[in-house]
């Protein structure tokens, strides 16, 4: 199976199943000086270039893209309200670091409290959503580990809501860069609200957004810095031209202006040395595959999603793709069932791998049908 690829830059959906492999570029990636740094092709997940990236350590106010996380699970799930007044209690308000600076006894709403975690990266707006919504911080500890083990993030424990040091409170760059993948793509809406701020307002206390890359840059849109002497500066931060987005996490820089530096140093050779090719629109048919003993006798097949890859620079015409099928497949054939995989590769090297689903189910056959290919079957 072949194709044409076209190029064009939208926005897309991650694609959480898939099987991805690092993309080969002709550029060298820059050099940082980081510890650890990854550069992720939001759309297809692809690893576009990465240092250290599975190196455990402490990722300070990173953390708070989990917490954030579950604070959105919760309104979506109806636990928490926006307008929810939250009492402030005697730890959240004793929190050091930084702070958005509520008072003990004080009633906040759940909506400044986000704004004051994400904006503000305060430790204090952290403990009291953890608390409202798990009751104490331990609880909500938990929820965060187990939510980490549900999204795949393999090197990641958590030990508290803020990021304060801890020796066992440790992330991997891969790690971190998959948390915010599933935060921008589980909640589109909340990570447009609150990520872009640039500054927020609380208790007659003015506090610019940490994330310097908001001003410098117009196509940044996020996402969470984070700094402890163990950890040293770091950065999530995500772009988007052309509709296209990458994603780089840049962990232990020198300093608040080296995690701005190196992160759109990485951003900026990300968007050069790659292009964005366009394969397949979602739930069109790319082929179709036998079926036996079922009301029909073919299914078509398609993705999920739209798919668009990202390729070095001038190697589009190199990218192929085949699609190998489950076989002998049986009726029933349920709709969103993995039947099938779509595998790319380029210059003849493997590029990744894709579930196949069928587009529209199959249903068993009459005995006829069934009598037929069974035994046809014999003969295959």
């Amino acid at each position: 199976m072949s194709f044409c690829p076209q190029r064009l830059f939208v926005f897309l959906a991650f694609l959480m199943f898939s099987t991805f492999l690092p993309a080969q570029s002709q550029q060298t990636p820059p050099v940082l000086a980081a510890k650890s740094w990854v550069l992720l092709e939001y759309s297809s997940g692809q690893v576009l270039a990465s240092q250290n990236a599975d190196q455990r350590l402490e990722p300070a106010s990173l953390t708070k893209l989990m917490t954030a996380y579950i604070t959105f699970s919760a309104l979506r799930q109806k636990r928490l309200a926006l307008e929810d007044a939250v009492p402030v209690s005697e730890k959240a308000w004793r929190m050091g670091g930084s702070r958005m600076f509520i008072k003990v006894g004080d009633k906040v709403r759940v909506e400044d409290l986000i704004q004051g975690m994400i904006v503000q990266s305060g430790n204090d707006a952290s403990v009291a959503l953890a608390e409202a919504i798990a009751g104490d911080e331990t609880r909500f500890v938990t929820m965060m580990n187990q939510e980490a083990a549900r999204l795949g993030l393999s090197s990641t424990r958590f030990r508290n809501a803020t990021g304060m040091p801890d020796p066992e409170h440790l992330a991997t760059a891969s790690d971190l860069a998959r948390l915010a993948s599933a935060l921008i793509r589980d909640f589109p809406e909340e990570y447009a609200r609150y990520y872009s701020l640039r500054e927020f307002r609380y208790n007659n206390i003015t506090q610019a957004n940490r994330n310097r890359l908001l001003a410098l840059d117009a196509s940044v849109d996020g996402v969470k810095t984070g700094s402890t002497e163990a950890a040293g500066f770091c950065l999530i931060a995500s772009a988007q031209r052309g509709g296209r987005r990458l994603l780089s996490v840049v962990l232990g820089t020198a300093s608040e202006a080296a995690r701005t530096q190196e992160s759109l140093k990485l951003l900026n050779w990300g968007y050069q040395a790659f292009d964005a090719v366009r394969l397949y629109a979602a739930h069109a048919p790319i082929s179709t595959f036998k079926v036996w003993k079922g009301n029909v006798s073919e299914v078509p097949v398609g993705l999920d999603h739209d798919l668009i890859i990202a390729v070095p620079r001038g190697r589009e015409d190199t990218l192929k793709a085949e699609l190998v099928s489950r076989q002998p497949l049986i009726a029933p054939v349920q709709a969103g069932e993995h039947i099938g995989t779509l595998k790319l590769s380029l210059d003849g090297k493997p590029y990744g791998e894709y579930p196949v689903k069928p587009l529209e189910p199959v249903r068993i056959g009459g005995w006829f049908r069934r009598l037929i290919d069974t035994i046809r079957l014999w003969f295959a």
